[in-house]
């Protein structure tokens, strides 16, 4: 099917996603970890801003509480083709007394596990003694070192970032990291210094703790969940929805391995109708969201399904993430109740027959132990890899049993499929017309039936191409 293609218009991007499957299927992606960039600088000169600018999204926040300056956080980044790791690192602060411990405690560490480093300065500052201290330790280190102006969003600042050039550390590259201004030449800049794979030997592994978010409305128990994992009372619970405003990670042992919990504030409606605290709860609870790689949606299974629940479901769809749903108080159940949510769940979650389903007890503790196989089955599903020839094979057959309809007088064909990435699964399918939605959902449903996907979404796009036209 792939040659067929050939037949086809296809775009430079269409042949970069063709090549990349086949170096996938060749085991390409297994000859070594990935390079490693760490992002290093003194508070409040937009080391996150720009990490965020350089994944794409919004993921690095800078939270104001004691401790997280000393965490150091991994993304996944790209450009120009190539993947690399960047460690996002906090700032240290600037303390008479304790400055040098600091500035070594906290650059020495980021500096040792990668294999370059950004080093950001406040372009409308200037270098401050903090600056010049790290460079000292920069320099020892002997890795490559890209200097970087922040803050500079026009060419008058420009002229106050050449300034920097006494650091002597090379040249300074002018940015703004909350405009993009200067990014992408940045970037080229970090490629070129950049081994193929990293020399720190996988420093930054992602074999870690797996990060699951507890989600749902206020008042649902996810507090009390947490609590009954860890065995003590770490999280306050309090009858009044919305007690817990910030997200709180623990670390818990379950089922043999150990998890990362985010317990998060309730998502109470859609953002842009919250105010005050709720509004920056709502935040968090979305950047959280963002940063897990399973959410545990709960459920009040003695309250009838609400529109919230919905919602903050569909919230986690959308993010992508991998999904369980927890169905809690279970202990508060009779028939009665348990006869209408059987009914509420076809009704309303019909779309969602592909989420592993647990009922549980926070106050009791009755079946979290379920929640294990749940998790695992969600994220094993979610690093799902279906090899092309195989999914192709597939797909052929149902699409020979099951055609797609005629729509004015044509017959869109399916060309070619090729699972473009996991986390969650992703697939591309190249026709040679409009595929319809519907159409799209049935070929989604037998792809769950074949290969599982039990606990995650799935993206589907069609590109759909012409024939080449005869010269």
């Amino acid at each position: 099917m792939r040659a067929g293609l050939e037949d086809f218009e296809l775009s430079e991007e269409d042949r970069l996603l063709l090549e990349r499957d086949a170096d996938v299927l060749d085991g390409g992606d297994a000859e070594g970890p990935l390079p490693v960039v760490a992002v290093v600088g003194r508070p409040n000169v937009g080391k996150s801003t720009l990490v965020n600018r350089i994944i794409g999204r919004r993921e690095a926040v800078v939270e104001d509480v004691p401790g997280v300056t000393r965490d150091r956080v991994a993304y996944d980044a790209e450009w120009a083709g190539r993947r690399f790791t960047l460690v996002d690192t906090g700032g240290w602060e600037v303390d008479a007394t304790g400055i040098h411990l600091r500035v070594a405690e906290q650059a020495e560490v980021a500096v040792e596990l990668a294999d370059a480093v950004l080093f950001v300065v406040d372009g409308t500052v200037g270098a401050t003694d903090t600056d010049e201290a790290v460079v000292k330790l920069l320099r020892r280190s002997k890795k490559p070192v890209i200097l970087v102006a922040n803050k500079v969003d026009d060419q008058r600042g420009e002229a106050d970032a050449a300034a920097l050039w006494g650091l002597g550390l090379g040249e300074p590259w002018p940015v703004s990291a909350l405009h993009g201004r200067g990014s992408g030449d940045l970037l080229d800049e970090v490629l070129s210094v950049l081994p193929e794979y990293s020399q720190v030997g996988g420093a930054y592994q992602r074999g870690g703790p797996r990060r699951v978010a507890l989600v749902g409305r206020p008042n649902v128990g996810k507090s009390s969940l947490l609590n009954k994992l860890i065995g003590s009372e770490r999280v306050v619970v309090d009858d009044v929805a919305g007690t817990t405003r910030d997200p709180v990670d623990e670390l818990v042992e379950l089922g043999g391995k150990l998890w990362r919990f985010v317990d998060t504030a309730g998502i109470r409606r859609r953002v842009h109708q919250t105010r005050g605290a709720d509004f920056y709860a709502s935040l968090r609870t979305q950047t959280a969201l963002e940063k897990a790689e399973v959410a545990v949606v709960l459920v009040d299974a003695s309250a009838p399904i609400t529109e919230q629940d919905i919602r903050v479901i569909q919230q986690v769809v959308d993010s992508g993430r991998a999904l369980v749903l927890a169905y809690n108080k279970w202990d508060l159940m009779d028939e009665d109740r348990r006869y209408y949510l059987e009914r509420e769940i076809d009704q309303d979650m019909v779309q969602l027959t592909w989420a592993p389903r647990v009922n549980v007890s926070a106050r009791t503790g009755r079946a979290v132990e379920r929640l294990v196989p749940a998790l695992e089955t969600a994220l094993d599903s979610w690093d799902r890899r279906i090899q092309t020839g195989r999914l192709n094979a597939f797909l052929g057959e149902v699409v020979a049993a099951h055609p797609h309809p005629v729509r004015g007088g044509k017959q869109p064909r399916i060309l070619f499929a090729t699972q473009a990435s996991t986390r969650p699964p992703r697939f591309v399918i190249f026709a040679s017309g409009f595929i319809e939605a519907g159409y799209r959902r049935f070929l989604e449903r037998k792809l769950r039936e074949e290969f599982g996907f039990d606990g995650t979404p799935i993206e589907m796009s069609v590109r759909v191409r012409e024939k080449r036209k005869k010269r």
